[in-house]
């Protein structure tokens, strides 16, 4: 699950770029608004678990980087801090996407503006989910 609370934004931020001009401009506002608002409820179960059940959890992607005793992970942390900025982050970019369709009405490349700010919503996700410094600066 919170495997997917990062990555919707990035799917749909890939479906509206690449696929934009072939789903047309209505089709690419409700994907990124659908994916980022289903990130967003689910981030508020996250925050459930985390307050009520005290979940935490390192949930490792991939390995990154391994030399000798330095070992880098890709991976999601989830503690009680990121439930927080991920509830956050996550609801006012739900909530930005959506004002976004109306407020962008008159631009000709819309699919471009969503994918834009679907692929934003993941770099912050990444950033406060991020367990190094690395992966930190890749979501800055």
């Amino acid at each position: 699950m919170e495997k997917l609370i990062i990555f919707l934004p990035l799917v749909a931020a890939i479906a509206s770029g690449f696929f934009g001009k072939l789903i047309g401009n209505k089709a690419s506002q409700i994907i990124t608004s659908l994916f980022v608002s289903l990130s967003a409820l689910l981030s508020i179960y996250i925050f459930y678990d985390v307050v009520f059940n005290n979940y935490s959890n390192n949930i490792i992607i991939a390995k990154w980087i391994t030399s000798g005793l330095l070992d880098v992970n890709w991976s999601i942390k989830i503690d009680q801090l990121s439930a927080v900025m991920l509830v956050v982050v996550t609801f006012v970019s739900a909530i930005v996407h959506v004002y976004s369709i109306g407020y962008m009405s008159h631009d000709p490349h819309q699919p471009r503006f969503m994918s834009y700010l679907s692929l934003f919503t993941f770099a912050m996700l990444v950033l406060v989910t991020s367990d190094n410094f690395l992966q930190l600066f890749f979501g800055w």
